[in-house]
Formats: C-alpha cells, structure tokens, sequence
C-alpha cells in the first residue's frame, strides 16, 4: 500500500471528505463544516491511495498549552491495517510541545487510545448541542 500523506487543507475535496466519514461510519459532516473546522486546526493529515482519500485526523492546538486530537476516520476498507494508528501518531508527534494532548473518541474506541498512553480523564465536562442525544449515545454522563 503506497500512501501520500498531507498536512495541509489546500485543495482538499471537501464533498469526498464528508463522504469518508459516512463511509467510516462517522455520521453527517457536512463539507463547509468540514472546511471550517479543518481549516482552524492547526495540525492535520490527509492520507490519500491512488489519489483517493482514505484516511483523516486532525488536531485543534494552541501551539504551547493544550493539543485536542479529534475527527480521526479510516476508510472500511482500510481499517485493521493500522493506518488509524499511524494517523494518531502523526497527530500525537505533531503535539509533543504541548504540555497536554487531549482525545475525544468514539464510546467503545477506548482500549485503542490507550495504546498509545491516553488516559480517561476523571474531571472532563461537556456542552453539546443536543445533550440528551449525546447521552443516549454514551458520550456523556448525567452521574
């Protein structure tokens, strides 16, 4: 598998973006949303085969305190082969300097973050839009 691996937004597709999250299966991101929040992070991969997007990750950062890695997504076809973990790691070396790297996963996913030394957080505190749809999905917690 020969890849090539971008980390920057210019030119990206942003439609064949929002479908990679459908497929992976990630839910509805909508491309201007997508180009938004991509375009205000401040670290991010692109991982292309054959000219086709089949991996993405990225991370909001402040450049000194505080790294949030989020929005990580791999093609069905490509999950298993480590290519998620090669993009957490990129995104993970890209935020040493930070004196915090913060992740937000997928409930379920945790035992894969733990890999590389996440640690659940015991005081983390959310505002969604929908709160009750995030509790119904494991996401938050009303204890």
């Amino acid at each position: 598998m020969t890849l090539e691996w971008k980390h920057s937004a210019d030119g990206i597709d942003w439609e064949e973006l929002a479908a990679l999250y459908r497929a992976a299966p990630l839910g509805e991101k909508k491309p201007l949303h997508l180009q938004k929040v991509f375009s205000n992070s401040m670290f991010q991969c692109f991982v292309y085969e054959n000219k086709k997007l089949v991996a993405v990750g990225r991370a909001l950062a402040d450049g000194a305190d505080c790294s949030y890695i989020c929005d990580i997504a791999v093609l069905p076809s490509h999950q298993g082969t480590g290519l998620g973990k090669q993009v957490v790691s990129h995104l993970v070396g890209m935020s040493r300097d930070h004196k915090k790297i913060i992740l937000y996963a997928v409930p379920g996913k945790e035992p894969f973050y733990r890999k590389f030394g996440f640690l659940r957080m015991k005081t983390a505190m959310a505002l969604f839009d929908n709160q009750q749809q995030q509790v119904e999905r494991g996401y938050l917690s009303e204890a």
